[in-house]
């Protein structure tokens, strides 16, 4: 029987190749699968271990140091700004040395990059736009407040302002297709920053004014499932708030389409979330344009914005409390079907390291502490976050790796809180009990760590073989309703690391190393195990 041609072996081949050529050749791209997500750059899935660096380190003349810091950090992706003020100084005239300087420099210390645009907004304010902006309120018209005093913050029902800076960013996509189209060094961007306003819930401009009082948009109903009538009428005390966050879903989402028509790659939006009075005990007032910037993606808001917004890929949260019970919550209100997990910044201080293996857990596509940089000056404060680097440096050399199992849903976490120093993950046929804290003698509870730090990755390779690593942890396999070493016992377990996707393995765990189950302190050790019934 002779095949057709184009089922014989070398044509079969040849497709492919055809096939994998055309993978790497397409532009990083955000890929959903059996209710989960993932960012695929060349062909695989991508894991962000990012540093985002301050938000005034976009200069070549501080660049030296944030390569350094970030290989301090591990990192294998720098988030670095784009100021517009900067790019485009006059009106119609560009500057790219910025953008230039990043991309030859993470090129060269191999790192990817994240572009966030800092445009129209800048966390609830103006203050990137260039000065020929700032100078002319007539043509880009300014936030009104209730008492018709102006403010820092442009209005999203400027025409004018929003073709400017829809000119401005998609001269930005087009250079960066120019210099990066094929190369694939830049993976996101950032569409603002926690756009939205500080001082004002809406604006109160006469035209505002005027729209408030009309009928509420055929669109917006129908994103929120309401019935006509004005905005007061169909959103109640919310109608303020509602009114900001539809006209700048809109108008970020032109801005986006308008970059993406030059350089189709993912853009997306990050979010000064709402927190709780009591996690941020300066602000008080839990309202919209003092609490956070009005307008704004919070949680309550995320679902309206993925529907006014389809040019954006994606809405990442920036969480600033070390809270674990509210964290977990914000991670649990952006890891939906309609948006993939991204947490873009959060506190790079030691506590909020943990956090990282929630997000893991929970199929983000990646996560980044804030002001990783050694600028000497950090709004944040300058805490040390040698648990990150601790993370990403577990992580770094099989990033890939990790990024595909948790695309394939193969890959559980367990993280240390107070007053749960053990933990059960079920993989179904076997079950793994992670235990917090050291030393473990026999017979006696796990200790837990002092400040709750420990943390446990396992990721199923086959059947009964499994990917194992974690900080002050140990990991025990044992059949379901047995006892460890019940019908089951290790039958390797390989200490190593992986290579260009090769594991290479660089000693045996055996005997005191497995008897107690696979133990990991501080140092980033990785341990392949096959377990056997007998």
């Amino acid at each position: 029987m002779r095949l057709p041609l184009c089922l014989r072996p070398c044509c079969v081949a040849a497709v492919v190749a055809a096939i994998s050529v055309a993978a790497i050749a397409q532009a990083p791209n955000i890929v959903q699968q059996d209710g989960r997500y993932t960012l695929m750059v060349d062909g695989q899935p991508y894991l962000i271990l990012g540093g985002q660096i301050h938000n005034s380190s976009g200069w070549p003349s501080e660049l030296p140091q944030v390569w350094k810091s970030l290989a301090d950090l591990h990192v294998n992706t720098v988030e670095a700004p784009v100021y517009w003020e900067q790019f485009e100084p006059q009106e119609g005239r560009f500057d790219y040395s910025n953008v230039d300087a990043i991309v030859d420099g993470a090129r060269t210390h191999g790192l990817h990059i994240v572009f966030l645009w800092f445009g129209t907004w800048k966390n609830g304010n103006d203050h990137y736009v260039p000065q020929w902006i700032k100078i002319d309120s007539k043509r880009f018209p300014r936030v009104i407040r209730p008492d018709g005093e102006p403010i820092d913050v442009l209005s999203p029902l400027g025409h004018t302002t929003l073709e400017a800076d829809k000119t401005a960013f998609a001269t930005l996509m087009r250079h960066l297709k120019q210099i990066d189209g094929e190369q694939h060094t830049v993976l996101l961007i950032q569409v603002e920053n926690e756009s939205g306003n500080i001082g004002s819930v809406r604006d109160n401009s006469a035209e505002a004014n005027r729209e408030f009082a009309g009928q509420v948009p055929s669109d917006l109903l129908a994103a929120a499932q309401k019935q006509t009538g004005t905005w007061s009428q169909v959103f109640g005390a919310e109608a303020d708030e509602i009114f900001q966050v539809y006209h700048q879903a809109k108008y970020i989402d032109a801005i986006a389409a308008a970059g993406k028509a030059e350089f189709d790659i993912p853009c997306y939006i990050n979010v000064w979330i709402d927190y709780p009075p009591a996690e941020l005990p300066q602000r008080q007032l839990d309202t919209p344009g003092i609490a956070y910037p009005s307008g704004g993606a919070v949680q309550k808001m995320v679902g309206l914005w993925r529907k006014l917004a389809p040019s954006i890929d994606m809405i990442g949260p920036d969480i600033y409390t070390d809270n674990s019970q509210f964290y977990r919550e914000t991670i649990a209100a952006y890891h939906r079907p309609d948006n993939p997990l991204w947490i873009p910044e959060t506190g790079r201080g030691d506590s909020f390291a943990k956090f990282f293996f929630y997000a893991l857990g929970d199929n983000a596509i990646g996560f980044s502490p804030f002001g990783v940089d050694q600028t000497g000056w950090n709004i944040l404060g300058d805490d040390p976050w040698s648990a990150h680097a601790g993370n990403f440096a577990l992580i770094k050399p099989m990033d890939r790796e990790i990024a595909k199992l948790e695309f394939e849903g193969k890959l559980k976490t367990a993280v240390e809180e107070p007053g749960q120093a053990t933990q059960e993950l079920d993989f179904g046929t076997w079950q793994a009990t992670v235990a917090f804290g050291f030393p473990q003698p026999d017979g006696r509870p796990a200790p837990g760590t002092k400040d709750a730090h420990g943390a446990a990755l396992v990721a199923q390779l086959g059947p009964d073989e499994f990917l194992v690593t974690g900080v002050d942890a140990s990991v025990i396999f044992h059949l379901p309703g047995k006892l460890p070493w019940m019908r089951s016992e290790v039958l390797s377990a390989e200490q190593g690391t992986y290579e260009n996707g090769i594991w290479k393995p660089v000693r045996l765990w055996n005997g005191d190393e497995t008897d107690r189950g696979l133990c990991f302190h501080q140092q980033p050790e990785i341990v392949r195990v096959k377990m056997v019934k007998f």
